[in-house]
């Protein structure tokens, strides 16, 4: 049976841009999971006009509409069924500028990290957020979910990097909101309004981005720590003596390093695999010799206090990949079987504790299972992943009620980069007030009365 949009859709963004049936099942809801799309019809328009015209028409009818990026998210928040329209921006992946002076760009939704990141550089520049799935996720998709990563100790998340955007409201509305400078004290900042919805008051189609200058050195170090309270004192110790320049502390528990320093795993361990952490340390500065003696300097002195129990030093470009591709191999935890991620965020000195309680509860319950820890600590980001044999919907259900409610009275989140989508909305609770959630709701059915975009997300 024919969709019903099929002839008013094809018409705004031409024939080849309507993929059908077959064609858009043959996509998955997830660059991870390999679930088909469940939609009918996925449209891909070209510019902002004609996704204006896509909404228009879609809310004239009240159909629903999901849009997609990269589909890197971990959460459903791109699931799509039946008659519903998925909106994918694909086709609008052009950096349209990139100004030097200002330190500004200007790109389409479409745009992937890797694109932007490669595009700064070779106008000696640099955008300093990343991620494992650069080579797929989309600056609108990014700013849709506030993206994280690696390097929110030092210049913040995606919120902190947007400057400016233009969204199409669901009745077709076009926002044109393209700040390009950093002081703009005029009234409500609506940007921040999109940044962080997942989809559900705006289809994001360009963004302003600030761009930074380009490092000039690059220090990276692997540590191994003999406990967590050293964990904590190394954080302090090297953010202080590095004066800022410190962009990345990443932290592996050992389960986690042995695991993507062993076969089948390609990384290889560069330091014995008994200690109970490891920490990636990564900094960014201005002066090579400068830094790397500084950078040196102040791995020597957490040695010499007990904060460091053995650490291998990046000595080319090479040995920094091979370090991140260890944390990044983040592939390695579904290899004997489904895995279930979970991404939440708390207080630094809780960490431990909350960490080892889920492990214990989940071991407890599925004794066969396996659970992995490590993440963004620099931030307070913690990525917990288990197998467990299962990853059905009660197995799913399950976890859920052993991860979840211990944040609430730790002043935790549960989710820290990734949004809430379908798959947490039922726990959003436990990191929002009553108050919060009902706020969101009016902005909710302020900008979408019909309720078109993005239906059953985070509500």
């Amino acid at each position: 049976m024919k969709h019903p949009l099929q002839d008013a859709l094809a018409a705004i963004v031409g024939a080849d841009g309507i993929l059908l049936d077959d064609a858009v099942r043959a996509r998955h809801t997830n660059a991870i999971r390999s679930e088909p799309l469940k939609a009918r019809l996925l449209v891909r328009p070209r510019g902002t006009s004609q996704v204006a015209a896509v909404l228009a028409a879609c809310h004239g009818v009240r159909c629903p509409v999901v849009t997609h990026g990269g589909l890197t998210g971990l959460v459903h928040g791109c699931d799509a069924d039946g008659d519903d329209v998925i909106v994918s921006l694909e086709r609008m992946n052009a950096i349209e500028e990139i100004s030097p002076a200002q330190r500004v760009a200007v790109v389409q939704a479409g745009v992937t990290l890797q694109q932007l990141q490669e595009a700064a550089e070779a106008a000696g520049l640099f955008f300093p957020l990343d991620l494992g799935a650069r080579g797929s996720a989309t600056i609108g998709g990014m700013v849709s979910t506030n993206a994280g990563g690696n390097r929110v100790i030092r210049y913040g998340m995606m919120r902190e990097l947007v400057l400016g955007l233009e969204a199409v409201l669901a009745d077709g509305t076009v926002l044109s909101s393209l700040n390009r400078v950093l002081k703009n004290n005029t009234g409500y900042d609506l940007k921040q309004l999109f940044i962080g919805a997942e989809g559900t008051l705006g289809v994001v189609t360009r963004v302003v981005v600030r761009l930074r200058e380009r490092p000039i050195s690059h220090d990276v170090a692997l540590i191994a720590v003999p406990g967590f309270a050293q964990v904590g004192g190394l954080l302090k110790h090297m953010d202080g003596v590095l004066g800022g320049s410190l962009s990345a502390f990443e932290v592996m528990w050992r389960e986690f390093h042995e695991l993507v320093t062993t076969p089948p795993a390609r990384g290889r361990a560069a330091l014995p695999r008994e200690h109970p952490f490891y920490v990636l340390v990564e900094s960014l500065g201005g002066q090579i010799e400068q830094d790397t003696a500084r950078f040196e300097t102040a791995l020597g002195e957490a040695m010499e206090v007990g904060l460091i129990a053995d650490a291998a030093l990046a000595r080319s470009d090479r040995e920094r990949a091979a370090f991140w591709a260890l944390r990044d191999d983040v592939a390695q935890m579904g290899r004997d079987g489904p895995a279930i991620a979970y991404d939440v965020s708390l207080p630094f000195e809780a960490t431990e504790r909350y960490v080892s309680a889920v492990k214990v509860a989940v071991m407890n319950r599925w004794p066969q299972g396996r659970c992995w820890a490590y993440g963004h600590l620099g931030d307070g980001n913690v990525h917990l992943v288990m197998s467990v044999g299962a990853a059905d919907a009660s197995t799913h259900s399950a976890m859920d009620a052993i991860v979840y409610p211990p944040l609430a009275e730790l002043g935790g989140a549960v989710s820290a980069e990734h949004g809430i989508g379908l798959e947490k909305k039922e726990w959003l609770s436990v990191s929002r007030s009553e108050v919060e959630i009902s706020l969101m709701r009016a902005l909710k059915s302020t900008l979408d009365p019909r309720g078109i975009l993005n239906p059953g997300n985070l509500f």
